[in-house]
């Protein structure tokens, strides 16, 4: 816990400034009025600029290294959003440096890098959490509540979904195995196995059997969102899928690709298998169960309109997950993403990678 108070504004320094900075972290931030952004760092020093000119408060300070940017003091957060492989060192010298941290996920490349991201948090007191904004979904709140309330029951087996037909990202680094440590498993998968492991609040693996796939990759102007991809540049797998058994007994199913002849697709949802109700998200949020002697489904309102032509107030997911985190920090509570179930995603993750490379169980 931190012993700092902070009475007037948080001030954030964002290291990285490419996609995800600009479209969830900074717009994000920039809807709050207890912070201002205060410096900008990234190695393509026009893209810093370029933030800190649509984002930061007057005086905002550009760094070409994230070092420099630690070294100011009166910096009290910093937010990750650097491609996989620097998430660990930057996170662990920003913790080093008195920073509390929001790193974009997944929380690093490896579970050992993830470790250390866990180990400096304990070690310096500061706060960390990664981003996970699909756990702020008006959808995904309301069952989370349903479950630690008790009303699916013990929740014996689950399906992680993150399933694109044709839609590989072709900018970035997305397709550098190097920098990113894989391809839709590390990228998509981990939201929906996140939110299936905190719906369950199950975090104890005992087995993973995996297989990753390179098989739609090699194709040449390939139908997709983007534009087709280089096939030479496709260094990732385009499908992966996993079977998680955990100590209870408990089964996930983990399913991610970018690109594969599926029509049922849709990302960070989750489908739960109680013993006293069910639940899944693929047509909204769909309860399913029994009741005197009879089958029932009910499907909860979201919009809350009411009015014609108006559907109602509700806040944005991002924005929430940035306001959620900016108040643990100014109350010191726990953030709703807490790292010890990060690292647990990023065990499973590469559980899965090396279960496919050896064709082999891996027990945890």
């Amino acid at each position: 816990m931190s012993d700092k108070k902070y009475n007037d504004k948080l001030r954030i320094g964002i290291i990285g400034c490419g996609g995800i900075a600009n479209g969830k972290h900074m717009p994000s931030l920039a809807k709050l009025e207890d912070v201002e952004m205060v410096a900008f760092c990234d190695i393509v020093e026009e893209r810093a600029k370029k933030a800190a000119l649509d984002y930061g408060v007057k005086g905002s300070k550009v760094f070409k290294d994230y070092r420099e940017l630690l070294k100011d003091d009166s910096i009290d957060v910093v937010h990750v959003c650097t491609p996989n492989k620097s998430h660990s060192q930057i996170t662990v010298d920003a913790l080093e440096a008195g920073k509390h941290v929001m790193c974009e996920k997944p929380m690093a490349k490896t579970s050992a890098e993830a470790k250390k991201m866990v180990e400096a948090a304990k070690r310096t007191g500061q706060k960390l959490s990664i981003g996970y904004q699909n756990r702020f979904r008006p959808d995904s709140r309301y069952l989370y509540k349903l479950c630690r309330r008790g009303d699916l029951g013990e929740i014996y087996f689950a399906k992680a979904h993150a399933i694109r037909r044709r839609a590989v990202p072709t900018w970035g680094v997305f397709l550098n195995e190097e920098e990113q440590g894989g391809g839709p498993l590390i990228d998509i998968g981990t939201h929906a196995l996140d939110l299936t492991l905190w719906m369950m609040d199950n975090y104890t693996p005992k087995y993973v059997v995996g297989t990753a796939y390179h098989k739609l990759a090699e194709r040449e102007n390939a139908a997709n969102a983007w534009g087709p991809w280089d096939p030479n540049k496709f260094t990732v797998e385009d499908s992966a899928f996993g079977f998680i058994v955990m100590e209870d007994g408990a089964t996930i199913v983990l399913e991610s690709s970018w690109a594969i002849n599926m029509l049922q697709v849709g990302e960070a949802k989750t489908t739960l298998c109680g013993t006293e109700a069910g639940a899944d998200m693929w047509d909204g949020l769909t309860i399913n169960g029994e009741q005197f002697g009879k089958l029932y489904t009910f499907k909860p309102e979201f919009a809350a309109g009411g009015v014609d032509f108006y559907e109602g107030e509700t806040e944005d997911p991002n924005i929430l997950e940035a306001r959620t985190w900016i108040d643990c920090i100014k109350n010191d509570t726990e953030p709703v993403v807490k790292p010890e179930q990060a690292l647990v995603v990023t065990e499973i993750l590469e559980a899965i990678y090396e279960s496919s490379r050896t064709g082999k169980p891996v027990y945890f």
